[in-house]
């Protein structure tokens, strides 16, 4: 994994000579064992920063162990206080708490460091939110209707391809740009690395490998074994902000909601299986949750939807 090396600062700042080692241990911890991404590691750094960066004030000093054992419900409360004053959302002051969270279930695991208070602190309430997925014919037409807005033909097909990965295959857009010439599917299955490095198998169907294989034919770029995949106009690796460009262009001209993103397909992939009878353990494991409290989210989109039919219907009636 690529160290996300911008981020030390972040973590590191206010610390004394004791509580740095600590700290150090619990980033290693972090990327080593947890394995999380570089964008997730820099999430936490932002937010254990702004920690550290707040109790230096708010202490009049550099943090020590004794500090980090020492400090009260009030502290963490002042912490919240601060972000939301700042304008954070009740999301990311959740989600600050739960960096702190982590780093002190470490400490309490590894050093035998305990603070009862930050066990007693009580998030936001955050509002529950439901997946936003396409229609079965919103998603045809953004796979017929992707390819329209390159101005090279084998970029059009790498467009398609990625699309109807999301779609097809229910990948995350990070999953599907990471992927190697070598993970390009031979059969009707294939092997792919998701969060945390954990692997799954997925089925291909024939109109995905089709894309696939299109867009490798048209790639005026070698593609190696070992290499990237998807490449873009200069022959490196993909990135995420081409893709969701060009779904941009796609809601613009379909009339599709903002919520149609690169990421809205992924919900698609799992809306529809459900209504088609699909169950919700194969598609927590065709999506790769960990939980299926993850996967059972997507019972509400189809009740919701089974919901909005019947009242449109009755109204009919």
């Amino acid at each position: 994994m690529a160290k996300a090396e911008h981020s030390d600062e972040s973590f590191f700042i206010g610390l004394d000579d004791k509580a740095l080692p600590l700290v150090q241990r619990w980033r290693r911890y972090l990327e080593s064992e947890k394995r999380m991404s570089v964008h997730t590691l820099d999430a936490y750094a932002r937010d254990f920063g702004d920690f550290i960066a707040f109790m230096n004030g708010h202490l009049g000093s550099s943090l020590t162990p004794k500090h980090f054992a020492g400090l009260g419900i009030r502290d963490f409360r002042a912490f919240l206080a601060h972000k939301r004053a700042k304008g954070a959302s009740a999301r990311s002051t959740a989600r600050a708490l739960s960096t702190i969270r982590n780093f002190y279930r470490f400490l309490a695991r590894t050093e035998g460091v305990e603070n009862d208070a930050i066990r007693a602190i009580q998030g936001p309430k955050l509002p529950h939110r439901v997946p936003r997925p396409l229609t079965e014919e919103s998603a045809r037409s953004v796979l017929e209707t992707v390819g329209d807005f390159a101005d090279e033909e084998w970029i059009a097909a790498r467009d398609t391809a990625i699309i109807s990965l999301l779609y097809g295959c229910g990948l995350r857009i990070a999953e599907a740009l990471s992927m190697n010439v070598d993970d390009i599917p031979r059969g009707d299955t294939m092997r792919i690395t998701g969060k945390r490095s954990k692997e799954r198998i997925v089925p291909v169907l024939p109109v995905v490998r089709d894309a696939l294989n299109r867009y490798v034919a048209q790639c005026p770029f070698a593609l190696r074994s070992g290499e990237a995949l998807f490449v873009g106009k200069r022959g490196a690796r993909l990135g995420p902000r081409p893709v969701q460009l060009v779904m941009q262009k796609v809601r613009a001209v379909l009339g599709l909601p903002e919520s149609a993103t690169p990421h809205a397909l992924r919900h698609s992939f799992a809306t529809h299986l459900l209504s088609r009878g699909g169950d919700l353990r194969t598609i927590q494991e065709l999506l790769g949750h960990a939980d299926l409290k993850a996967t059972q989210v997507y019972t509400e989109v189809d009740s919701a939807r089974l919901m909005d039919v019947y009242d449109k219907a009755f109204r009919r009636a």
